[in-house]
């Protein structure tokens, strides 16, 4: 073998332990995952709406919830005209 060949044996080693750690099954190069990702059923969009408060009316203090790439979020008000946002 050459020293190729032995460096990229050690590697296929490497990442089948790694596979085998995190319980998913070894992939052959070039192939896919053996269960196709799975969408969200359509009734899980319907129920989520503007949150509202106890007595059933919507909550006027809802914020934009936009996420900056450091984790932070806006804390505007929801739809602000804003072009920029307040991260807290």
């Amino acid at each position: 073998m050459s020293k190729t060949d032995e460096l990229r044996a050690m590697r296929d080693a490497k990442y089948a332990r790694a596979r085998a750690a995190t319980g998913r099954a070894p992939l052959t190069p070039n192939a896919p995952d053996a269960k196709p990702p799975v969408a969200p059923a359509a009734k899980a969009a319907k129920s989520a709406k503007t949150p509202a408060a106890a007595d059933g009316a919507p909550a006027d203090d809802a914020v934009c919830g936009h996420r900056n790439m450091s984790g932070r979020t806006c804390t505007r008000e929801q739809g602000h005209a804003a072009k920029s946002h307040r991260y807290s």
